[in-house]
């Protein structure tokens, strides 16, 4: 996170921990929300990355990638394994902001102080699904434009031109990872969005294409066995999950050898932010 870029519109510390070389915010889904409403008061471009396990491996094998997660203005906890790791490498109790969840809430937000959005990714159809079911759900709320589009360069020119013409205030980018954080990076400032955020298959689960575990399973922390057993094909990205778990042992084993404490680790924030729990 840009300590410098936060301490202009912040005033409490917060907290975050190194997961993998990472660094991860540990705000819950409330904190989280007042954060993004100051960052789109602020109007200055901001990258928000919502941090799941499978990120985490793949930052080990793409230096650029890890440096992005990294270097984003907020970086969330979205999985269950962050929660576990968190646990594992002395950090305590972390909460998990689902992306879902995240996207919700900031529409119920979006439509209370007159924010738009914009929704790009998806595959096509999704994101105009997806907008009709956000302004279903959120009276008031705008949805300034929705697009599939596609992180190639070829489709950058006609991206850009739809973005500016609908001048929302919040991007949401789902063209999975690593793909849609490397091109925020790569187009915040020429955006000109005060806040862009990836969110992997977010418009699915929204637009009701896609049908998510049941609440009891999601607070159990087995939502990825739901997304498994009605998502077959995606065994193989679950292969990744094991491997995530032997990086964070690790991690934790060379923290030992070297005699390491966790200390507390915090950034500048928001008068209405609290830091929660030890770091």
């Amino acid at each position: 996170m840009d300590s410098a870029g936060l301490e202009a519109t912040m005033g409490q510390p917060v907290p975050w921990m190194d997961i993998l070389g990472v660094r991860i915010h540990r705000l819950d889904l409330d904190q989280v929300i007042a954060l993004l409403e100051l960052h789109l008061a602020d109007r200055r471009p901001r990258h928000v990355v919502t941090v799941n396990p499978e990120f985490l491996v793949q930052a080990q094998r793409s230096a650029e990638f890890r440096q992005v997660l990294d270097r984003a203005d907020l970086a969330i906890a979205d999985g269950v394994g962050l929660v576990w790791a968190a646990r594992l490498l002395g950090y305590g109790a972390v909460p998990r902001v689902p992306g879902v969840d995240l996207i919700e809430r900031l529409a119920s937000s979006a439509s209370r102080h007159g924010y738009r959005l914009f929704l790009l990714g998806g595959a096509p159809g999704v994101a105009e699904a997806a907008a009709g079911a956000l302004t279903g759900r959120h009276a008031g709320l705008v949805v300034s434009g929705a697009y599939a589009g596609s992180p190639a360069l070829e489709d950058e020119a006609a991206i850009f031109a739809r973005v500016r013409a609908a001048r929302p205030d919040v991007l949401l980018v789902a063209y999975g990872a690593p793909q849609q954080d490397l091109w925020i990076r790569r187009h915040l400032e020429t955006l000109g969005v005060p806040l862009a955020m990836g969110v992997g298959g977010s418009f699915d689960f929204i637009s009701g294409r896609v049908a998510r575990a049941p609440a009891w399973l999601r607070r159990a922390g087995f939502e990825w066995l739901f997304r498994l057993m009605t998502q077959p094909w995606r065994w193989r990205r679950m292969l990744r999950l094991p491997l995530f778990a032997w990086l964070v042992l690790k991690q934790r084993f060379r923290r030992g050898l070297a005699g390491e404490t966790v200390v507390c680790r915090r950034e500048v924030s928001s008068p209405d932010v609290q830091g929660s729990g030890r770091v």
